[in-house]
């Protein structure tokens, strides 16, 4: 059951770029709860906040609580299998961006997953040096550290676009 949870349904178990399956089904899935709290149109601001922060929240705990299992189950640290911590960025990235219809909300959520994957691969400073933090603290706050950076991407770009 752990190893499910931690590989986001199996996403972190594909041969090729797990982080980035796990980021993609990721965003997929809260642009799906975004189209069904908006019932098809704009969301309500908050109530999306809410959602984000919760799924922030859940994915930063389990992270950190699943972390040192994880690293002793699949014998390294911060296995590429892990994906919560994508999903936990994920979440951060996509947080107080601005709210839109359902058309131009699939393009945030496609600059978001974009974003985050650009700065996750990248890891600027501290992202890096964030890794060598204890088991699932090294796990998740590189990925949150990317997510800052590409948070900050998505709010300057978006809102020049739209």
């Amino acid at each position: 059951m752990r190893r499910w949870i931690v590989t986001l349904f199996g996403a972190g178990l594909l041969p090729v770029a797990p982080g980035t399956a796990g980021s993609l089904l990721t965003a997929a899935m809260l642009f799906g709860l975004y189209a069904l709290i908006g019932r098809g149109s704009t969301v309500d601001y908050r109530l999306w906040q809410i959602c984000l922060v919760i799924g922030l929240l859940i994915f930063s705990w389990t992270t950190v609580a699943l972390g040192g299992w994880t690293n002793r189950f699949f014998g390294k640290k911060d296995p590429g299998s892990f994906v919560l911590d994508e999903s936990a960025g994920i979440c951060l990235t996509w947080l107080a961006l601005p709210v839109f219809d359902l058309g131009r909300q699939a393009w945030v959520a496609a600059a978001v997953f974009v974003a985050f994957r650009l700065f996750d691969i990248l890891k600027p400073w501290p992202a890096k040096k964030l890794e060598y933090l204890p088991a699932g603290w090294g796990i998740l706050m590189d990925d949150l550290a990317a997510a800052v950076y590409a948070n900050i991407l998505c709010q300057i770009v978006l809102r020049w676009i739209f």
